[in-house]
């Protein structure tokens, strides 16, 4: 819809200043969950920082990897920054392996850890969903509805836009329940489960979704193994705090 943004003479790639504007956002949010729970904000946004900065490196480089006869003959083209190319579940792998092993080394507690991290994650799922829906390939699929929008000349469900709404659900749970938390891990458990729940629905109106080649669609299995999970986590924490104080 708008692949680029002109300021003035200046033509500027969507998705490149919705992805800086939403690293800034995403870290800002890390910064300030940490310290209404209380937190060390300096040291969760260092985690923020390096798990970020290490995403962008490990989806890159397997992207250089996955496709290394382009590259091996001009290596200047792998970090030339106006070349493209990306791998997320390689960026997303690298991520989570730095993150995992920042918090080791600093012995940051888990659950609290992922308390604090996860309005900035959701924040970064939002992001994602409305660079899809300005500058990205993905659709939803046909519809009548009055709130569908017009694309290759047709009327199809907003889906980025819906899993947008589903993002801003889950950061509101974490907002009303941050102050009265039972249990550590309750705030990453629920807005986890709900957003996962939410984009399990979602997808069933994306029309280039991801199809297993038995029709299984691979994004809702993903969300239900993640909502279920969830779910069953926030049941055990819960009745492990109960035993507690009991």
């Amino acid at each position: 819809m708008f692949p680029t943004i002109s300021i003035g003479p200046l033509a500027f790639p969507t998705a490149g200043l919705l992805t800086i504007l939403g690293v800034y956002v995403l870290l800002s949010v890390v910064e300030r969950a940490a310290l209404r729970l209380g937190q060390d904000a300096n040291r969760l946004y260092s985690l923020a920082v390096t798990t970020v900065v290490a995403g962008f490196v490990g989806a890159r480089l397997t992207f250089v990897l996955l496709y290394w006869p382009a590259y091996r003959t001009d290596l200047l083209s792998i970090v030339w920054p106006l070349n493209s190319g990306f791998n997320v579940w390689g960026g997303l792998f690298v991520a989570l392996a730095a993150g995992f092993f920042y918090g080791r080394f600093h012995q940051l507690a888990p659950w609290p850890t992922l308390d604090a991290l996860v309005p900035g994650v959701i924040v970064g799922l939002i992001i994602v969903s409305l660079i899809d829906f300005l500058a990205g390939p993905g659709f939803g699929k046909l519809t009548s509805a009055p709130w569908g929008i017009t694309q290759f000349s047709v009327r199809r469900h907003p889906v980025q836009i819906y899993e947008i709404l589903v993002g801003l659900l889950a950061l509101f749970s974490w907002w009303q329940f941050h102050r009265d938390r039972l249990f550590a891990g309750q705030l990453f458990l629920l807005a986890t489960a709900l957003y996962s729940g939410g984009r399990l629905f979602v997808d069933a109106f994306r029309e280039n979704a991801w199809i297993a080649a038995n029709g299984i669609h691979i994004l809702q299995v993903i969300c239900l193994t993640l909502m279920l999970a969830s779910l069953y986590g926030l049941g055990q924490l819960a009745e492990k705090t109960a035993v507690n104080r009991a």
